[in-house]
């Protein structure tokens, strides 16, 4: 099968799209399945990449991470034609998503869209967040989700909520899955040398974009609290962001500076060292669609202590492979951690081996395989273009399209105003 995937995010960015993506296409890949990504340009992206068209892009939009593709791609249409795609894979609503649009509408081909994320809790990356900003990217998401022919969703929280918003297209839960060997074996004892941590300390660990989206200040607090009564506690964070700043004011102000060590983007084996480097996993964000790092963490032996969030409470079952925590408070918080260290070596074992069960029932084989069976049945559904359509035809697809996405823009935006109208009265 030739799978084209169009995408916002993408290798050398950082970020739970980018790495799914990754991590499908090389499940994909080694199936036997050819698959085409287009994605923007990103600083220090590879050289000489295979089967990938990079777009025109702004970097670094609005001081973030983010890269803008350009809406004129004029080598694009080619490249294309000359893969011949069967299916054409959205992974997001908006820019790219739009020519993933036109592209599937235009050669008559199934259109399957991921909604990953919760784009309302993104929208301080736009100038004039607002309510209505975060009304509009809702609508916009949910209408998108409507003019597809298959919709994924990463849980069965989000599958709920896409639901309750109104989205008609079938919804298939599939999650990003884990490569269980990457993570099997790593050299925690090498990662804690290097950034001097004591080799009996009890490490708290965090993976991922360090930005304000995910909680971060909250979490750095609670771990500082918990640091603060243990003097064993260190933290171990992987990742760069905007955030990072903010975490590190934290724990100067408890004085707790020597305790806090940042390593940075790791890849591969460097991430499972790190990984087998900590003794829990802690995670405080409630904007995820998916728990895709919690997997991985508990891919390498690591309970987890989470709050209660889509895409968090699908992977951790508290007391049983860590703490789901329904009060969201830095007491709260650091009380489970504590919990986790005063458990036995017995009871911690425990734990980590109802982990390692969780990540399996999490594998990338088996959400490839169910992601690969939605593809089957739409492309069986929508065989593609016909031989003899004409150009009359043509031309009337390009008109439907583009209103149909000229139309889900401007309901958006009527949905947009009408919130914005009901809080100037109220």
């Amino acid at each position: 099968m030739n799978i084209l995937i169009l995408t916002n995010t993408f290798t050398p960015h950082v970020g739970g799209v980018a790495r799914s993506v990754e991590a499908f296409i090389a499940e994909y890949r080694q199936r036997g399945h050819r698959v085409l990504v287009v994605a923007p340009e990103f600083p220090d992206m590879p050289q000489n990449e295979s089967d990938v068209v990079r777009i025109n892009a702004i970097q670094q939009f609005n001081a973030s991470d983010f890269s803008v593709a350009l809406p004129i791609h004029p080598h694009l249409t080619r490249a294309v034609d000359d893969f011949n795609p069967d299916i054409v894979h959205s992974q997001h609503p908006f820019l790219l998503g739009l020519t993933a649009l036109r592209l599937a509408r235009h050669r008559s081909l199934p259109l399957v869209f991921t909604h990953h994320t919760l784009y309302e809790q993104y929208t301080h990356y736009v100038p004039g967040n607002s309510p209505a900003l975060k009304r509009f990217v809702i609508e916009l998401a949910t209408r998108y989700a409507n003019l597809s022919h298959q919709v994924f969703a990463p849980s069965e929280s989000i599958r709920d909520l896409l639901l309750e918003r109104g989205v008609n297209t079938s919804i298939s839960v599939v999650p990003t899955g884990v490569q269980l060997d990457n993570f099997a074996g790593g050299d925690g004892a090498a990662v804690r040398r290097q950034l001097n941590i004591p080799l009996d300390a009890y490490v708290v660990g965090h993976l991922g974009r360090l930005a304000p989206e995910k909680n971060l200040e909250f979490l750095a607090r609670t771990v500082a609290d918990f640091a603060g009564h243990n003097q064993s506690v260190h933290f171990l964070v992987v990742g760069t962001g905007p955030s990072e700043e903010a975490i590190r004011e934290t724990f100067n102000k408890s004085g707790l500076t020597s305790r806090l060590h940042f390593a940075g983007i790791l890849q591969q084996q460097q991430l499972t060292d790190a990984l087998h480097a900590m003794d829990v996993f802690a995670f405080a964000s409630t904007s995820e669609t998916q728990g895709m790092v919690l997997t991985e963490a508990m891919a390498a032996g690591l309970p987890v202590v989470a709050l209660n969030a889509s895409g968090v409470r699908e992977v951790v079952k508290d007391k049983v492979n860590g703490r789901l925590l329904g009060e969201t408070t830095v007491a709260a918080f650091s009380a489970a951690l504590q919990w986790m260290l005063e458990q036995s070596a017995q009871q911690h074992q425990d734990l980590k081996q109802a982990a390692l069960a969780t990540a399996d029932d999490f594998s990338m084989p088996r959400s490839a395989a169910t992601a690969l069976a939605c593809y089957t049945d739409l492309t069986e559904q929508l065989p593609g273009e016909a031989e003899d359509e004409n150009s009359l035809d043509e031309v009337l697809a390009f008109i439907k399209t583009e209103w149909d996405i000229l139309k889900s823009y401007a309901s958006a935006g009527d949905a947009a105003v009408d919130t914005r109208l009901f809080a100037e009265k109220n």
